[in-house]
């Protein structure tokens, strides 16, 4: 059987811990800052759960993600 291919986009935008939780950044924190008051950035650079209704989109494409 061959080897399934692993989305390397994914991989690289999602961080995932042991319990099988996947976690993201959030958007809107690259540019334009000028205009968003500091109290929005500072909440934009946590971290968040990924929306669970995405998660099986996201597993198929990490086969080797336990």
């Amino acid at each position: 059987m061959s080897k399934l291919k692993t989305s390397k986009s994914i991989v690289k935008r999602l961080k995932i811990t042991s319990s099988g939780k996947f976690f993201r950044r959030r958007a809107s924190r690259n540019h334009l800052l000028q205009k968003k008051t500091s109290e929005r950035k500072q909440k934009l650079r946590k971290i968040s759960r990924v929306f669970s209704g995405n998660i099986l989109n996201f597993s198929s494409k990490l086969p080797y993600v336990s």
